[in-house]
């Protein structure tokens, strides 16, 4: 093999164990529930459902509850967005809740039968390894397990003994 076409592989080789290692982030983003509807008794009961269903919610994201005469926005649990039960709202309009956790999250509005009448939204927030690192300007974080830094190891020697071998500073190792 040539030595250009031999360093060109190897130089190929590392910057794929080096992308390996890079974590990639989406940047955060803000969704207005219901979007041009904003947050008000929907006419169909399973809108904001059907709205929910085709987004992508991660930790970092924000929602923006918007709208206009008598709502609310409150966080309950699972029960009580299945039973509409009537707890204390948190939120007034405009009001963006920033998700900062993975996990499942129910909104209700508890004006008279509006969440009975389908004001409500249940979403699923995706694990906090897709979610951008905070504070911004820090590192990423990178999970590893020590397989993957021994195969990574072993790799990089292997292509700094070819490199070296073909630039003359090794001439043979065996």
């Amino acid at each position: 093999m040539e030595m250009a076409t031999r360093v060109n592989l190897t130089a190929w080789l590392i910057m794929m164990i080096v992308a390996g290692f890079i974590k990639v982030h989406r940047a955060a983003a803000t969704y207005t529930v219901g979007d041009e509807l904003g947050w008000t008794v929907p006419s169909n009961i399973s809108y904001y459902q059907s709205w929910a269903a085709s987004k992508t919610f991660m930790v970092g994201d924000k929602l923006s509850f918007n709208w206009t005469g008598t709502h609310n926005v409150a966080e309950v649990s699972k029960a009580e967005y299945d039973n509409c039960t009537q707890v204390v709202p948190f939120l007034g309009s405009p009001g963006d809740i920033k998700l900062l956790e993975g996990g499942s999250y129910h909104y209700i509005c508890t004006v008279d039968s509006h969440c009975k009448l389908g004001q409500k939204l249940s979403i699923t927030v995706g694990s906090a390894a897709a979610a951008p690192a905070s504070p911004s300007n820090s590192a990423p974080s990178m999970p590893l397990d020590s397989s993957v830094l021994v195969s990574a190891y072993i790799t990089i020697v292997y292509c700094v003994i070819i490199l070296a071998s073909e630039l003359n500073v090794v001439r043979y190792i065996g």
